[in-house]
């Protein structure tokens, strides 16, 4: 290990630009690994221009790509984070440091001997997120590391401060939050209305890094159709909501885990409905999913995927590239995979399989579908979780 350190502070000495690809490539995890979230950097470009919210134009360039691009790997890599909180992570470092890498002599001297993008000046803040060491968020040394700042930035039971101070994943209901507030609720700043206004930057860069690399079914089928209507995926009085989106304990393993889909619980054989017009474009088993749906929409204009999970085999009404429409009986409740018992497990991904999802049931409701049982939904509390 030592040699290769030795060969990439050489490299940055002697060719910074590729010194620089060496170290994303070599030391930072913004490389091709474990990705939860289906978000992998690709090509790094050597400059992005993008406009702010009040219409400031920001020019980005390779090195500051480099720093956004270890964001979007951590963030991928953790669970939780998806596509929303990496956002508001890049909208944080935009607005904190312009996702630099900044020293700070006055304060802490010895920060200077860390590759850095320059001095900061912000009391005794330092890195991309302009953490402070006084305040809990580490070390010197870990915090002039752009991969350590992220993980403290989304922080969460794997983030290095053990929720103090806490970071994206500590805050309760981030996820309904304007992106804006989530970065103010992390960062604690004097000036809590600056991060709203580097969203769409932050979304510029987002798409940039991550366009050429999306995994199967980023391209969009043209036989999408744009939907007529959005139901719900099961009938009234049918189900109940016995595990929504969120962090929770692991019926299986019994440790705290992110859940990525709504958990509907249904007698075995309940009609499962398309939520609406759409392409199928999966349809099979798919490890703990068990037999699995995958059906793509175009929903007011956006490409929106919805997973329909654990049905059991004779239980799938549908093939692979057949067009249904919202509402249309596509399968059966089961409990295949890894599941506990008979019932519907929903995913809803804004953008496309390959984006992360959200709140099924938050998204159907702001949608304003058709059958939504509102009881069913308040009793959930009563209700243990099905898997």
């Amino acid at each position: 290990m030592s040699k290769i350190v030795g060969l990439l502070l050489v490299l940055l000495i002697t060719f910074p630009a590729i010194g620089l690809v060496a170290v994303a490539t070599l030391l930072s995890p913004a490389v091709a690994s474990c990705s939860i979230s289906g978000l992998v950097v690709g090509p790094i470009p050597e400059s992005l221009t993008a406009r702010s919210r009040d219409g400031h134009e920001v020019t980005l360039d390779r090195r500051q790509l480099t720093h956004a691009a270890t964001i979007i790997t951590v963030g991928a890599q953790t669970v939780g984070v998806g596509r929303p909180g990496v956002v508001v992570a890049i909208m944080a470092a935009l607005t904190e440091s312009t996702l630099q890498m900044l020293a700070n002599s006055t304060a802490y001297p010895e920060s200077t001997a860390y590759p850095n993008d320059g001095d900061g000046s912000d009391h005794d803040s330092l890195g991309l997120f302009q953490m402070r060491p006084d305040a809990g968020w580490g070390i010197v040394a870990e915090l002039m590391d752009a991969s350590y700042q992220a993980r403290a930035f989304f922080g969460g039971p794997t983030g290095p401060t053990g929720g103090s101070p806490g970071g994206l994943l500590d805050i309760a209901g981030w996820h309904s939050l304007d992106p804006g507030v989530a970065a103010q609720a992390v960062e604690v700043s004097a000036y809590p209305d600056r991060y709203q206004n580097y969203q769409p930057v932050a979304e510029a860069i987002l798409r940039a890094l991550i366009a050429r690399s999306s995994s199967v079914g980023a391209r969009e089928d043209p036989r999408v159709p744009e939907t007529t209507r959005v139901v719900f995926p099961l009938p009234p009085g049918t189900y109940n909501d016995t595990s929504s989106f969120g962090w929770r304990t692991d019926p299986f393993t019994g440790k705290r885990t992110f859940h990525e889909g709504s958990d509907l619980t249904a007698a075995g054989g309940t009609p499962i409905l398309a939520i609406a017009d759409g392409l199928v474009t999966f349809v099979g088993h798919n490890g703990g999913f068990g037999n699995l749906i995958i059906v793509e929409h175009r929903v007011g204009g956006d490409r929106v995927a919805s997973y329909y999970a654990h049905m059991w085999d004779g239980g799938i009404h549908v093939v692979a590239g057949s067009s249904v429409a919202a509402g249309q009986h596509i399968g059966d409740v089961g409990s295949s995979g890894r599941s506990t018992g008979p019932h519907l497990h929903l995913e809803i991904h804004p953008g496309g399989p390959s984006h992360a999802p959200v709140n099924a049931i938050d998204w159907l409701t702001e949608h304003g579908a058709e059958g939504i049982d509102s009881g069913a939904l308040v009793r959930a509390a009563c209700v243990a979780p099905a898997s």
